[in-house]
């Protein structure tokens, strides 16, 4: 086997294969690297510790958090999921929605630019179809591919839609699978990449049970097991590298469109991470060390070779409680009609409309 360091030389030949093109979707044919190769590539993940909803704050951490890992010399990097905004249910959410192609995308194509590196994150974006979870690896010519994560995650459903892409990413390297937060733990997620894809990017804002909750609950190492095992069980699944950029510290939100003085103070569980192809951890952070880049070298494959199989069941991982897989199914309905009454009107004309309840109409 032989095996290629991808220097950066090299790397700027690869992405000059990759042509500049006006939208954000076409793209060259890539010369395809030879059967017996392997590239080395370094890259980042990194965690971020946001304030939730605070645009112009986040984007200054991530701006900080993208130097450092460029000044190590990263290649691609990772940010978490939502990374100009964080998550929770909570009026400052509205706000935060960005348009697509407006400061964060600006932002990230510059930093691209300017540091010769492959940037990738995803935000909530605003386009003519509505507000998307989309993720956007951007490289230094300025090209652009995304993904819009597949449904919302409880009360995201309030904040955008779901989309209906595979995931799968033309690159300079070959096809890459883009997966975001509970689309790691989805069998569905895996399935649509196993075989397409030779490295997986991509990020969480993973929160956990209320600060208020019984802190002798099962549930608070259920939670915190299942984005441990996450991208390194999805590397087995799919026998690729997995890069998972993450959020990290506390947040004060509130229960639900039907609660909404009920208070939901939490934090986000940390765990950027870099796993090889067989689901070794080779860098993490964990969510006591805040914000911060994790940096590891992964051998992107030509050949994946999964050594897990794929579960026929819905969700991946066993330890998750039965009532919250009903919770992610009921919040559809009451995210969407959320989504309908408050946030699609607020973007159209930036007024707040007072939200009730279906039961109290």
């Amino acid at each position: 086997m032989t095996h290629l360091q991808l220097t950066r030389r090299q790397f700027n030949k690869w992405l000059a294969a990759l042509a500049l093109t006006a939208g954000t979707k076409v793209y060259a044919e890539t010369e395809p690297a030879k059967n017996d190769t392997e590239l080395k590539l370094l890259v980042a993940a990194i965690q971020m510790a946001p304030k939730l909803g605070d645009v112009q704050s986040n984007l200054k951490q991530a701006e900080h958090l993208i130097r450092q890992a460029q000044k190590e010399g990263a290649q691609w990097i990772v940010l978490p999921e939502m990374f100009t905004s964080a998550i929770a249910f909570h009026e400052d959410m509205l706000k935060a929605i960005q348009p697509l192609d407006g400061q964060t995308l600006q932002l990230l194509k510059s930093l691209s630019k300017e540091g010769n590196s492959v940037i990738g994150g995803s935000f909530l974006a605003s386009t003519d179809k509505g507000v998307f979870n989309t993720f956007v690896l951007v490289f230094p010519n300025g090209s652009v591919v995304q993904h819009n994560k597949d449904s919302p995650t409880y009360w995201e459903n309030c904040y955008y839609k779901g989309g209906n892409d595979d995931g799968v990413l033309l690159t300079p390297i070959g096809n890459v699978g883009s997966v975001l937060c509970w689309e790691l733990i989805r069998s569905r997620t895996a399935r649509r990449l196993l075989n397409k894809v030779k490295l997986v990017v991509g990020g969480s804002c993973w929160w956990t049970l209320p600060e208020d909750s019984d802190i002798d609950s099962p549930r608070w190492a259920a939670n915190l097991k299942m984005i441990q095992d996450a991208p390194s069980r999805m590397a087995r699944m799919l026998g690729v590298p997995v890069v998972h950029g993450s959020h990290a510290g506390e947040f004060e939100g509130f229960f639900s469109p039907e609660l909404p003085d009920v208070p939901y103070d939490s934090s986000y569980l940390g765990e950027a991470m870099i796993v090889d192809a067989q689901g070794q951890v080779l860098a993490s952070r964990s969510k006591d060390q805040g914000e911060g880049v994790v940096i590891a070298e992964v051998t992107i494959s030509e050949k994946a070779v999964p050594t897990e199989a794929i579960p026929e069941t819905f969700w991946i991982p066993k330890e998750m409680p039965e009532d919250w897989k009903q919770s992610w199914e009921r919040w559809f309905a009451s995210g969407t009609d959320y989504y309908e009454l408050v946030t699609d009107p607020f973007l159209k004309d930036g007024i707040i409309n007072e939200y009730e309840p279906p039961y109290l109409r």
